[in-house]
C-alpha cells in the first residue's frame, strides 16, 4: 500500500492557465444524430491538437462532450479559444440550427495539484464554473484571466460583475471577451436563439355542406384560430399563407412529416365543418407533428353566424383548450423523460406550470427545469426571467429566505436584462423582484413603465403592476391594470394567478365581495397559493364575515404553519401603506399568531 509520503512525491504543484470548453447541448445533438455528432467532435478534437502545438498547449484531460486545456501564457489559452470558436462557426454553415454545434468556454489562472493522471484543485474547478456563465459561443474569463490581457490589443473586454456560480460561496468577478476590434463583444440579443414556443400549424378545415358556400367555412373557421391563437404567449403559430398547401392533403402520417419538415411544426390543428341549414357541426383534433398522435379532439355544435360571432365562445373554447392541452402534453413528456434529451419549449411550459403548482415536489422541479434550461440558453432572457419569478414565489409561498432570495432574483433579471434590455418580459419580473422582494416599488414601477412602453399587450406587466398599486393603497389604479390585464389574457393557462392578484387589487378598493368571488375562483383552480387564502380572509374580514375568515384562517396554516402576523409584514410590500396595516389587523382577527 503507497505511504503518504510517497504520494506526496508524487503529487507536483504549479499555476498554470486553465481552459475549460464543452458543447451546448451535446446530449440532444447526439441523440438527434450520433454518427454525426460524434464526426465533428473528432474533427473539433483534432483542430485542438493542432492549436496546442500552435500555442504550446496542453491537453490535461477529455470530459466526455468537452475538453480541459492548460497553457504557459494567457495570450495562448485566448487565441485557442477564438480558434476553436471559429471553427465551429464554419463547420455550422452548411447545417441546419438543430444540428449546429455550438461551444461556451471559460478560462482562469488556476493553481493546482497534478498526478500523472489527472489536475486537482480548486481552481480547477473555478475553471470548469466559469465556463457555465458562458452562452453558446462566448469565452467568459476570470479577473486573474483579464488581469493579463490588454484590452483592446488582445481581445475585446466586457465585465459581468460580481456573478454567483453554483456550489462557489462568494460571487466572482468574470469577463466575456471577444478578438480585438471595434465591434462590442456580443451585440445585444445577439446568441444562439432558441424556440422557446411550441409551433402550431392550424390547417384549413375540410367542409361538408350542401351549398357552395359552405365550401369556405372551413378555411374561415382556419383563419379565425390563426388569429386567436396568436394573441397567446405561449405558442408560435404559423400564418396562414403558409398552411394554405397544406389544406387539401390527407391527414395522414405523411402529411404531417411534411408539415413538421417544411413549416417546423410541433403541433398540427385540423378538422373538418358540416354544415347543415344554419347548422354547423365543428370537429376538432390537435395533433402531435411528429407522429401524428392525437393529443385533444373535440365536437362542437352551433350556427353558421355564431360560429363567427365575437360574443359566441365556440372558437374561444377552442383556443383555451389548445393551449392548456400543449401544456399537459408538454409536461407529460417532461415527466418522462430526462432533462437534457427534452426542447426547450418543453422546459419552459413545463417549469411555467409546475411552479405554479405551489406543492414544493413539483416547485422543486420547475426550479431544476428552469437551470438546466438557463445553462442551455445564457443568452437568452425568458429563462433568467422565469427563474427570478421562480425566486420571489419562493418567498410568498414561505419557502424562502427573503434576502438570499433578492439577491438570486436580482442576478437573474440582470442576467436577462443583459441579454436583451427592452425585453418586456424581463422588465416585468425585474418589476416583480423590486416591487415583493426589495419593497422598493418605484424602481418597480418604472420596470413596468417600460415593460409596456416596450409591449404595451405585456398582460404580465398589467397584471403585476396592478399589484404593486394596490400595496400601496392605491386601489382604483390597481383594479383598472388588473381588468386590463384579464382583458389580454383572458384564456390564460394561469388564470388562477390572474384572478388572486386582481382580488388583492379589489382588497385595495376595499372591494370586498369581488375579492371574495375572485379569491374563490382562484381557490378552485389551484387551494395551495397562500397568497390567495390571505387575500379571502382580508375580504372576509372587511364584510364581517368573522366565521369564514376563520375557517380561511385555519387552511392557511395548514399550509404554511410557520406564518405569523408579523411575519407577513415582514416580508409584504403593503408594509408601510395604510393596506399592510389593515391587513395585517384582518389576519390577527381571523386567528393568525402574532
Amino acid at each position: 500500500m503507497t505511504s503518504l509520503a510517497e504520494l506526496n512525491q508524487t503529487l507536483n504543484r504549479g499555476t498554470k492557465v486553465l481552459l475549460v470548453m464543452d458543447v451546448v447541448e451535446s446530449v440532444r445533438l447526439m441523440e438527434a444524430d450520433e454518427d454525426g455528432f460524434v464526426q465533428r467532435w473528432q474533427q473539433l478534437r483534432e483542430r485542438t491538437k493542432q492549436l496546442l502545438q500552435e500555442h504550446e498547449g496542453r491537453m490535461v484531460k477529455s470530459l466526455g462532450d468537452g475538453l480541459m486545456l492548460e497553457f504557459n501564457h494567457v495570450n495562448g489559452c485566448i487565441k485557442t479559444a477564438f480558434a476553436l470558436r471559429d471553427f465551429c462557426a464554419a463547420g455550422n454553415i452548411l447545417l441546419r440550427p438543430e444540428n449546429q454545434v455550438h461551444l461556451r468556454i471559460g478560462g482562469h489562472v488556476a493553481d493546482f495539484v497534478a498526478d500523472e493522471q489527472d489536475i486537482y484543485g480548486t481552481g480547477v474547478n473555478m475553471t470548469a464554473r466559469l465556463s457555465t456563465l458562458a452562452g453558446p459561443d462566448e469565452i467568459v474569463v476570470s479577473a486573474e484571466v483579464r488581469d493579463r490581457l490588454t484590452a483592446g490589443l488582445d481581445a475585446e473586454l466586457e465585465d459581468l460583475g460580481e456573478c454567483h456560480l453554483k456550489h462557489v460561496e462568494k460571487p466572482v468577478r468574470a469577463y466575456r471577451i471577444g478578438p480585438p476590434g471595434n465591434a462590442p463583444v456580443i451585440q445585444v440579443g445577439n446568441s444562439v436563439k432558441l424556440d422557446l414556443r411550441p409551433t402550431v400549424a392550424v390547417i384549413p378545415f375540410a367542409s361538408r355542406g350542401a351549398e357552395a358556400q359552405h365550401a369556405l367555412i372551413g378555411e374561415a373557421v382556419a383563419d379565425e384560430l390563426i388569429a386567436a391563437l396568436s394573441k397567446t404567449s405561449e405558442l408560435h403559430v404559423i400564418s396562414r399563407l403558409s398552411t394554405t398547401a397544406f389544406g387539401n392533403l390527407p391527414a395522414d402520417a405523411k402529411a404531417f412529416d411534411d408539415i413538421r419538415e417544411h413549416l417546423g411544426a410541433s403541433y398540427v390543428l385540423s378538422g373538418r365543418c358540416t354544415v347543415i341549414g344554419h347548422q354547423v357541426s365543428l370537429f376538432v383534433e390537435l395533433a402531435e407533428a411528429s407522429g401524428s398522435r392525437i393529443v385533444w379532439a373535440n365536437t362542437l355544435k352551433g350556427t353558421v353566424q355564431g360560429l363567427f360571432n365575437p360574443q359566441d365562445d365556440a372558437l374561444a373554447q377552442i383556443v383555451s383548450a389548445v393551449s392548456s392541452a400543449v401544456m399537459k402534453h408538454q409536461l407529460q413528456r417532461a415527466q418522462n423523460h430526462a432533462l437534457p434529451t427534452l426542447e426547450s419549449y418543453t422546459l419552459l411550459l413545463s417549469a411555467v406550470a409546475l411552479m405554479h403548482r405551489n406543492d414544493f415536489p413539483n416547485f422543486d422541479l420547475a426550479r431544476q427545469m428552469l437551470e438546466h434550461l438557463v445553462e442551455r440558453a445564457k443568452r437568452h432572457p425568458v429563462p433568467h426571467a422565469w427563474l427570478a419569478k421562480w425566486h420571489v414565489l419562493s418567498v410568498t409561498q414561505g419557502w424562502a429566505d427573503q434576502a438570499k432570495a433578492a439577491t438570486l432574483a436580482i442576478d437573474c433579471t440582470k442576467r436577462a436584462l443583459d441579454s436583451e434590455p427592452t425585453n418586456s418580459l424581463a422588465l416585468t419580473i425585474d418589476g416583480f423582484v423590486h416591487t415583493n422582494l426589495l419593497k422598493d416599488t418605484e424602481t418597480a414601477n418604472r420596470r413596468y413603465t417600460d415593460a409596456l412602453d416596450a409591449n404595451p399587450n405585456e398582460s404580465l406587466a398589467w397584471l403585476l403592476r396592478g399589484a404593486m398599486h394596490a400595496f400601496r393603497g392605491e386601489g382604483a389604479s390597481a383594479v383598472d391594470s388588473a381588468a386590463h390585464a384579464l382583458r389580454l389574457s383572458p384564456l390564460d393557462p394561469l388564470r388562477y394567478f390572474y384572478d388572486s392578484l386582481s382580488a388583492t387589487a379589489a382588497n385595495a378598493n376595499r372591494d370586498f365581495e369581488q375579492a371574495i368571488a375572485l379569491s374563490l375562483r382562484s381557490l378552485r383552480a389551484n387551494r395551495m397559493h397562500t397568497s390567495t387564502w390571505r387575500t379571502l380572509i382580508v375580504a372576509y374580514v372587511g364584510l364581517g364575515q368573522m366565521t369564514q375568515a376563520r375557517e380561511a384562517a385555519l387552511q392557511l396554516m395548514a399550509l404554511e404553519p410557520d406564518l405569523t402576523v408579523s411575519g407577513f409584514l415582514q416580508r409584504s410590500a403593503s408594509a408601510s401603506f395604510w393596506t399592510g396595516v389593515e391587513w395585517a389587523s384582518a389576519l390577527e382577527a381571523a386567528g393568525l399568531p402574532k
